[in-house]
C-alpha cells in the first residue's frame, strides 16, 4: 500500500503526518510513505532523521500575505500544480492525505482527477482555508476533524465527515502518566518557529530564577530567531539550562518535564494532553479566529492548565505563575491527572482505521493514474 502525505511547513501541520505515518508502518507492514511538502519548511528538517522521504514542490501561502507575496504565489500556482502531478504519477498512490496549508492543496487537487482516494486531516476548531476550499469544491472522501464544532464549515454527506481527534506520535501515547524526573524542571516550547514573547520573557526572568529557584532545570526550544540570543542570556546568568533552537526528541522531554510552558496550537495541546503534563499556556495573540485562546481556555476551565494571554505575559508574570505551581507538587499532580484524562491517545490508531476502511471501500474502482 502507498500513502502520500502532503504535510509540513510547521510542527503543527507536519507531526500530526509523521504520527500517521508511523502508524500505516506499524498497521501495514508494506506500507510505503511519501511526504510532500517544500524545501522551506520544517519538513526538510526532520522527516530525514524520521526515517521518511520527501518530494517538494513549489508552492506558497496565499492568506494574510503582503501584495507582493501574494502575487509570487498566484504565478506559482500552475507551478505548483506541475509539481504535485508528477508527485502523484511517479509515486503512483492508494492513499492521499492532506494535512492543512499551502502544500497540500495542489496535492488533493489533483489527486481528485486521478481517483485517488483523498482525505483532510483539520486540527483546529477553526478550519484553514486549504481544507474548507477542498471541501467546498467536493475533492475529498473523507474529512477527519479533531473537533466536533468543526462540522459546521463542512457541509458534507453523512460518513464523509469523522471526529476523531489530533493523531500524536506512538512514542508520546506510550508515556506513562507520571514523568521520570523528581526534580523541578520546566519544559519551554515556542512551537516549531519559537515564540519571541515567551522567549523576551524568559530572558526577563532568569535573574530571579536563579536567585528564588536555584534548583529549576530548564529546557527550552527556543526557534531559529532568538536561538543565539536566548543561549546567551542562560550562560551570563548561569541558569542550569538545555537550550536548542529545536528539540527532536520530543518524547524525551516530556517525560522530564514537571511543567510545560507553551503557545497552545492543537498539535501542541494533543501532546500535552497525551502525555499528561501540566502547563502554562500562552495563546499565540494572532491565531486565526482567536482559536489559540479558546484552545488554552478549555484546559484551563478543566484545571489542566492555566493561562497569561500574551499582552500580560513578562518576566515577572512568568517568576510569579512558575512559582506558585513549582511549590505545590499536589496541584501539579492534579493538573497532570486532568489533562491526562482529555487526551485521546487512540486517535492516531482510530484514523488510521478509518484511512484503511476508504481504500478498501473503493479498491474495486478504476485503476489510479
Amino acid at each position: 500500500m502507498k500513502v502520500l502525505i502532503a504535510a509540513g511547513g510547521t510542527g503543527g501541520h507536519l507531526y500530526p503526518g509523521v504520527a500517521l505515518a508511523q502508524e500505516f508502518k506499524r498497521q501495514v507492514k508494506d506500507a510505503l510513505i511519501l511526504f510532500v511538502g517544500t524545501s522551506r519548511g520544517l519538513e526538510s528538517k526532520v522527516l530525514e532523521r524520521e526515517g521518511f522521504s520527501l518530494r517538494v514542490i513549489r508552492v506558497e501561502g496565499l492568506i494574510g500575505r503582503r501584495m507582493g507575496k501574494t502575487l509570487r504565489a498566484l504565478v506559482l500556482l500552475p507551478v505548483s500544480l506541475v509539481d504535485a502531478y508528477r508527485v502523484l504519477w511517479d509515486f503512483r498512490p492508494d492513499l492521499v492525505i492532506g494535512i492543512g496549508g499551502y502544500a497540500s492543496g495542489p496535492v488533493i487537487l489533483l489527486a481528485s482527477f486521478f481517483k485517488n482516494r483523498r482525505v483532510v486531516l483539520e486540527p483546529n476548531a477553526i478550519p484553514g482555508w486549504t481544507n474548507r476550499i477542498l471541501m467546498r469544491i467536493g475533492r475529498v472522501d473523507l474529512a477527519i476533524l479533531a473537533f466536533e464544532e468543526s462540522r459546521g464549515f463542512f457541509h458534507q454527506k453523512p460518513g464523509r465527515i469523522a471526529i476523531l481527534g489530533n493523531p500524536v506520535r506512538r512514542d508520546l501515547v506510550m508515556q506513562e502518566t507520571e514523568n521520570t524526573h523528581s526534580g523541578n524542571t520546566l519544559l519551554v516550547l515556542g512551537g516549531s518557529q519559537g515564540a519571541h514573547s515567551i522567549n523576551l520573557a524568559m530572558v526577563q526572568s532568569l535573574e530571579d530564577f536563579k536567585r528564588l529557584k536555584q534548583d529549576l532545570f530548564i529546557i527550552h526550544q527556543t526557534g531559529e530567531r532568538d536561538f543565539e540570543r536566548v543561549k546567551r542570556a542562560y550562560e551570563e546568568k548561569g541558569v542550569k539550562a538545555h537550550v536548542e533552537p529545536f528539540l527532536f526528541n520530543i518524547a524525551r522531554f516530556y517525560r522530564e518535564a514537571d511543567l510545560v510552558l507553551c503557545r497552545a496550537g492543537a498539535t501542541t495541546l494533543a501532546e500535552i494532553t497525551a502525555c499528561g503534563r501540566p502547563a502554562i499556556l500562552v495563546p499565540y495573540p494572532h491565531a486565526t479566529h482567536d482559536h489559540q485562546i479558546r484552545n488554552a481556555r478549555a484546559l484551563a476551565n478543566t484545571g489542566a492548565a492555566v493561562m497569561i494571554e500574551d499582552p500580560q505575559l513578562n518576566g515577572a508574570v512568568l517568576v510569579e505563575k512558575v512559582l506558585e505551581l513549582m511549590g505545590d507538587r499536589e496541584r501539579l499532580r492534579q493538573m497532570a491527572q486532568r489533562s491526562k484524562a482529555m487526551g485521546n491517545p487512540r486517535a492516531t490508531e482510530e484514523i488510521v482505521k478509518h484511512c484503511l476502511a476508504l481504500v478498501n471501500t473503493h479498491s474495486d474502482r478504476s485503476p489510479r493514474l
